[in-house]
Protein backbone atom coordinates (compact mmCIF):
# COMPACT_ATOMS: atom_id res chain seq x y z
CA UNK A 1 0.00 0.00 0.00
CA UNK A 2 2.72 2.46 1.00
CA UNK A 3 0.28 5.29 1.77
CA UNK A 4 0.28 8.26 4.11
CA UNK A 5 -2.82 10.11 5.19
CA UNK A 6 -3.07 13.63 6.56
CA UNK A 7 -4.61 14.23 9.96
CA UNK A 8 -7.50 16.64 9.76
CA UNK A 9 -7.60 19.82 11.77
CA UNK A 10 -10.18 20.01 14.54
CA UNK A 11 -13.71 20.79 13.39
CA UNK A 12 -14.40 22.79 16.55
CA UNK A 13 -15.18 26.41 15.67
CA UNK A 14 -15.02 29.72 17.47
CA UNK A 15 -18.23 31.70 17.95
CA UNK A 16 -18.50 35.49 17.76
CA UNK A 17 -17.23 35.79 21.34
CA UNK A 18 -14.07 33.83 20.60
CA UNK A 19 -15.26 30.81 22.56
CA UNK A 20 -14.62 27.37 21.12
CA UNK A 21 -17.86 25.58 20.30
CA UNK A 22 -17.60 21.81 20.19
CA UNK A 23 -18.83 20.11 17.06
CA UNK A 24 -19.52 16.45 16.52
CA UNK A 25 -16.75 14.29 15.16
CA UNK A 26 -17.99 12.23 12.22
CA UNK A 27 -16.75 8.64 12.08
CA UNK A 28 -17.56 5.92 9.58
CA UNK A 29 -17.04 2.17 9.53
CA UNK A 30 -16.29 1.29 5.95
CA UNK A 31 -15.02 -1.46 3.71
CA UNK A 32 -16.00 -2.02 0.10
CA UNK A 33 -16.30 -5.75 0.80
CA UNK A 34 -19.56 -6.93 2.32
CA UNK A 35 -19.81 -9.39 5.17
CA UNK A 36 -17.09 -7.85 7.33
CA UNK A 37 -19.44 -6.92 10.19
CA UNK A 38 -19.23 -3.14 9.87
CA UNK A 39 -22.87 -2.63 10.90
CA UNK A 40 -22.45 -4.62 14.13
CA UNK A 41 -19.24 -2.72 14.89
CA UNK A 42 -20.94 0.63 14.21
CA UNK A 43 -23.88 -0.27 16.45
CA UNK A 44 -21.80 -1.43 19.40
CA UNK A 45 -19.24 1.37 19.13
CA UNK A 46 -22.09 3.89 19.24
CA UNK A 47 -23.30 2.23 22.45
CA UNK A 48 -19.77 2.20 23.85
CA UNK A 49 -19.48 5.96 23.26
CA UNK A 50 -22.88 6.50 24.84
CA UNK A 51 -21.86 4.45 27.88
CA UNK A 52 -19.01 6.83 28.66
CA UNK A 53 -21.29 9.85 28.51
CA UNK A 54 -21.21 11.01 24.89
CA UNK A 55 -24.26 12.11 22.91
CA UNK A 56 -24.30 9.98 19.77
CA UNK A 57 -26.16 10.04 16.48
CA UNK A 58 -26.08 7.16 14.02
CA UNK A 59 -26.74 7.74 10.32
CA UNK A 60 -27.57 4.74 8.18
CA UNK A 61 -26.24 5.34 4.66
CA UNK A 62 -26.71 1.76 3.42
CA UNK A 63 -29.79 1.14 1.22
CA UNK A 64 -30.02 -2.31 2.84
CA UNK A 65 -30.85 -0.48 6.12
CA UNK A 66 -29.25 -3.07 8.39
CA UNK A 67 -28.28 -0.51 11.03
CA UNK A 68 -31.84 0.83 11.02
CA UNK A 69 -33.09 -2.72 11.59
CA UNK A 70 -30.84 -3.07 14.64
CA UNK A 71 -32.66 -0.03 16.03
CA UNK A 72 -35.99 -1.78 15.33
CA UNK A 73 -36.90 0.58 12.51
CA UNK A 74 -39.04 -0.75 9.68
CA UNK A 75 -37.20 0.40 6.57
CA UNK A 76 -39.91 -1.02 4.29
CA UNK A 77 -42.31 1.77 5.27
CA UNK A 78 -42.14 3.86 2.10
CA UNK A 79 -43.97 6.80 3.72
CA UNK A 80 -41.47 7.25 6.56
CA UNK A 81 -38.82 9.89 5.72
CA UNK A 82 -35.15 8.95 5.97
CA UNK A 83 -31.68 10.17 5.05
CA UNK A 84 -32.36 10.15 1.30
CA UNK A 85 -35.00 12.90 1.58
CA UNK A 86 -32.68 14.99 3.76
CA UNK A 87 -29.87 14.75 1.22
CA UNK A 88 -32.15 15.68 -1.68
CA UNK A 89 -33.65 18.57 0.32
CA UNK A 90 -30.16 19.96 0.91
CA UNK A 91 -29.50 20.45 -2.83
CA UNK A 92 -31.09 23.66 -4.15
CA UNK A 93 -30.95 22.44 -7.76
CA UNK A 94 -33.29 19.56 -6.83
CA UNK A 95 -36.03 21.85 -5.53
CA UNK A 96 -38.73 20.05 -7.51
CA UNK A 97 -37.95 16.90 -5.50
CA UNK A 98 -37.93 18.58 -2.09
CA UNK A 99 -40.24 17.47 0.72
CA UNK A 100 -41.29 19.19 3.94
CA UNK A 101 -38.96 17.05 6.06
CA UNK A 102 -36.05 18.47 8.01
CA UNK A 103 -33.63 16.45 10.12
CA UNK A 104 -35.57 17.02 13.34
CA UNK A 105 -38.57 15.38 11.68
CA UNK A 106 -36.56 12.40 10.50
CA UNK A 107 -34.27 11.63 13.45
CA UNK A 108 -35.57 8.94 15.79
CA UNK A 109 -34.75 9.77 19.38
CA UNK A 110 -33.49 7.28 21.95
CA UNK A 111 -30.47 6.57 24.13
CA UNK A 112 -28.73 6.85 20.77
CA UNK A 113 -30.45 8.87 18.06
CA UNK A 114 -30.59 7.56 14.51
CA UNK A 115 -31.42 8.86 11.06
CA UNK A 116 -32.56 5.72 9.23
CA UNK A 117 -32.00 4.61 5.66
CA UNK A 118 -34.36 3.34 3.00
CA UNK A 119 -34.24 1.62 -0.36
CA UNK A 120 -34.46 4.99 -2.17
CA UNK A 121 -30.81 5.55 -1.24
CA UNK A 122 -29.88 3.13 -4.03
CA UNK A 123 -31.06 5.82 -6.46
CA UNK A 124 -28.95 8.58 -4.93
CA UNK A 125 -26.34 8.60 -7.67
CA UNK A 126 -28.95 8.91 -10.42
CA UNK A 127 -30.87 11.59 -8.50
CA UNK A 128 -27.86 13.92 -8.26
CA UNK A 129 -26.35 13.08 -11.65
CA UNK A 130 -27.35 16.39 -13.26
CA UNK A 131 -26.49 18.89 -10.52
CA UNK A 132 -23.74 21.47 -10.93
CA UNK A 133 -22.69 21.60 -7.28
CA UNK A 134 -20.05 19.04 -6.23
CA UNK A 135 -21.75 15.66 -6.01
CA UNK A 136 -19.19 14.21 -3.53
CA UNK A 137 -20.08 16.93 -1.00
CA UNK A 138 -23.86 16.51 -0.68
CA UNK A 139 -23.67 14.71 2.69
CA UNK A 140 -20.92 16.95 4.05
CA UNK A 141 -22.82 20.14 3.20
CA UNK A 142 -26.05 18.73 4.62
CA UNK A 143 -24.34 18.04 7.94
CA UNK A 144 -22.76 21.49 8.02
CA UNK A 145 -25.91 23.43 7.08
CA UNK A 146 -28.40 21.51 9.22
CA UNK A 147 -26.80 22.27 12.62
CA UNK A 148 -26.57 18.54 13.35
CA UNK A 149 -22.87 18.87 14.15
CA UNK A 150 -23.69 21.23 17.01
CA UNK A 151 -26.15 18.78 18.56
CA UNK A 152 -23.92 15.73 19.17
CA UNK A 153 -20.49 14.66 20.35
CA UNK A 154 -20.11 11.90 17.77
CA UNK A 155 -21.87 10.92 14.56
CA UNK A 156 -21.40 7.29 13.47
CA UNK A 157 -22.12 6.54 9.81
CA UNK A 158 -22.74 3.02 8.57
CA UNK A 159 -21.87 2.65 4.90
CA UNK A 160 -22.79 0.38 1.99
CA UNK A 161 -20.33 -2.29 0.79
CA UNK A 162 -19.43 -0.47 -2.43
CA UNK A 163 -17.10 2.26 -3.65
CA UNK A 164 -19.76 4.32 -5.45
CA UNK A 165 -20.90 7.92 -4.97
CA UNK A 166 -22.59 7.21 -1.63
CA UNK A 167 -19.30 6.00 -0.18
CA UNK A 168 -17.37 8.92 -1.67
CA UNK A 169 -19.89 11.25 0.03
CA UNK A 170 -19.33 9.45 3.32
CA UNK A 171 -15.55 9.68 3.02
CA UNK A 172 -15.74 13.39 2.21
CA UNK A 173 -18.00 14.02 5.22
CA UNK A 174 -16.21 11.83 7.76
CA UNK A 175 -13.18 12.87 9.77
CA UNK A 176 -12.35 9.45 11.21
CA UNK A 177 -12.40 6.07 9.47
CA UNK A 178 -12.57 2.64 11.09
CA UNK A 179 -11.77 -0.18 8.67
CA UNK A 180 -13.13 -3.64 9.54
CA UNK A 181 -11.86 -6.56 7.50
CA UNK A 182 -11.99 -10.33 7.34
CA UNK A 183 -8.69 -12.23 7.28
CA UNK A 184 -8.79 -13.42 3.68
CA UNK A 185 -7.32 -12.54 0.29
CA UNK A 186 -10.48 -10.72 -0.85
CA UNK A 187 -10.34 -8.39 2.15
CA UNK A 188 -6.67 -7.71 1.47
CA UNK A 189 -7.54 -6.50 -2.03
CA UNK A 190 -10.46 -4.50 -0.66
CA UNK A 191 -8.19 -2.71 1.81
CA UNK A 192 -5.83 -1.75 -0.98
CA UNK A 193 -8.69 -0.37 -3.11
CA UNK A 194 -10.06 1.61 -0.17
CA UNK A 195 -6.73 3.31 0.47
CA UNK A 196 -6.50 4.17 -3.21
CA UNK A 197 -9.90 5.87 -2.98
CA UNK A 198 -8.67 7.90 0.00
CA UNK A 199 -5.77 9.13 -2.09
CA UNK A 200 -8.16 9.95 -4.94
CA UNK A 201 -10.24 12.11 -2.56
CA UNK A 202 -7.13 14.02 -1.53
CA UNK A 203 -6.25 14.50 -5.21
CA UNK A 204 -9.77 15.82 -6.01
CA UNK A 205 -9.13 18.71 -3.62
CA UNK A 206 -12.79 19.13 -2.65
CA UNK A 207 -12.39 17.69 0.86
CA UNK A 208 -9.76 16.17 3.10
CA UNK A 209 -9.74 12.39 3.31
CA UNK A 210 -10.63 11.07 6.77
CA UNK A 211 -7.93 9.96 9.18
CA UNK A 212 -7.68 6.18 9.36
CA UNK A 213 -8.12 5.50 13.09
CA UNK A 214 -7.84 1.72 13.17
CA UNK A 215 -8.00 -1.48 11.19
CA UNK A 216 -10.26 -4.03 12.84
CA UNK A 217 -9.88 -7.77 12.12
CA UNK A 218 -13.45 -8.99 12.54
CA UNK A 219 -15.42 -12.25 12.51
CA UNK A 220 -12.17 -14.18 12.82
CA UNK A 221 -12.62 -17.95 13.09
CA UNK A 222 -9.96 -19.16 15.52
CA UNK A 223 -10.54 -22.78 14.44
CA UNK A 224 -9.33 -22.23 10.88
CA UNK A 225 -5.54 -22.28 10.52
CA UNK A 226 -5.71 -20.57 7.11
CA UNK A 227 -7.49 -17.56 8.61
CA UNK A 228 -4.78 -17.28 11.25
CA UNK A 229 -2.11 -17.33 8.55
CA UNK A 230 -3.93 -14.79 6.37
CA UNK A 231 -4.50 -12.52 9.36
CA UNK A 232 -0.80 -12.48 10.24
CA UNK A 233 0.07 -11.62 6.62
CA UNK A 234 -2.45 -8.76 6.39
CA UNK A 235 -1.47 -7.33 9.78
CA UNK A 236 2.22 -7.46 8.82
CA UNK A 237 1.55 -5.52 5.60
CA UNK A 238 -0.63 -2.95 7.37
CA UNK A 239 1.94 -2.31 10.08
CA UNK A 240 4.71 -1.89 7.52
CA UNK A 241 2.73 0.52 5.33
CA UNK A 242 0.70 2.40 7.97
CA UNK A 243 2.94 2.49 11.01
CA UNK A 244 0.87 5.12 12.84
CA UNK A 245 -2.47 3.35 12.39
CA UNK A 246 -3.20 0.62 14.95
CA UNK A 247 -4.45 -2.83 14.03
CA UNK A 248 -6.59 -3.74 17.02
CA UNK A 249 -6.99 -7.16 18.60
CA UNK A 250 -9.18 -9.44 16.47
CA UNK A 251 -12.90 -9.68 17.11
CA UNK A 252 -13.55 -13.40 17.01
CA UNK A 253 -16.72 -14.90 15.61
CA UNK A 254 -18.21 -15.54 19.05
CA UNK A 255 -21.69 -16.90 19.68
CA UNK A 256 -22.28 -14.06 22.14
CA UNK A 257 -21.88 -11.43 19.41
CA UNK A 258 -24.24 -13.38 17.14
CA UNK A 259 -26.72 -13.62 20.02
CA UNK A 260 -26.74 -9.88 20.72
CA UNK A 261 -27.05 -9.05 17.02
CA UNK A 262 -30.01 -11.41 16.58
CA UNK A 263 -31.71 -9.87 19.62
CA UNK A 264 -31.00 -6.33 18.32
CA UNK A 265 -29.14 -5.52 21.51
CA UNK A 266 -25.67 -4.15 22.15
CA UNK A 267 -23.05 -6.16 24.00
CA UNK A 268 -23.55 -3.72 26.89
CA UNK A 269 -27.08 -5.01 27.45
CA UNK A 270 -25.65 -8.23 28.91
CA UNK A 271 -23.98 -8.78 32.27
CA UNK A 272 -22.67 -12.31 31.75
CA UNK A 273 -18.95 -13.01 31.51
CA UNK A 274 -19.45 -14.16 27.90
CA UNK A 275 -19.80 -10.49 26.93
CA UNK A 276 -17.06 -9.05 29.15
CA UNK A 277 -14.24 -9.44 26.61
CA UNK A 278 -16.39 -7.90 23.87
CA UNK A 279 -17.17 -4.92 26.10
CA UNK A 280 -13.46 -4.48 26.78
CA UNK A 281 -12.70 -4.57 23.06
CA UNK A 282 -15.32 -1.94 22.22
CA UNK A 283 -14.05 0.20 25.09
CA UNK A 284 -10.63 0.03 23.44
CA UNK A 285 -12.15 1.39 20.21
CA UNK A 286 -13.60 4.26 22.25
CA UNK A 287 -10.13 4.95 23.67
CA UNK A 288 -8.72 5.19 20.15
CA UNK A 289 -11.50 7.57 19.13
CA UNK A 290 -11.17 9.79 22.20
CA UNK A 291 -7.37 9.97 21.97
CA UNK A 292 -7.68 10.97 18.30
CA UNK A 293 -10.17 13.71 19.13
CA UNK A 294 -7.86 15.47 21.60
Amino acid sequence: MGMFFKQRNSSDKENVFGQVKKQAKVITFLNQKGGVGKTTLSFNTAHALKNVGHKVLCIDMDPQSNLSLLFNIDSTNSEAPHIFQLLINSVKELKTLHTESNWLDVVIKGDIDIIPAGQELSGFELSVAGINSPRPLVLKRFLEKSKILESYDYIIIDSPPTLGLLVVNILCAAEGLMVPFRPDEFSKKGLSHLHEVLLDIEDMGVAAAPSVLAHIPNLVDARRKQEGSDLKSIVKDLKEDLKTVPVVEPFYNRASLVKSHAAKKSVYDYNSKDFKNLQIQFNQLVNIIEEWRV
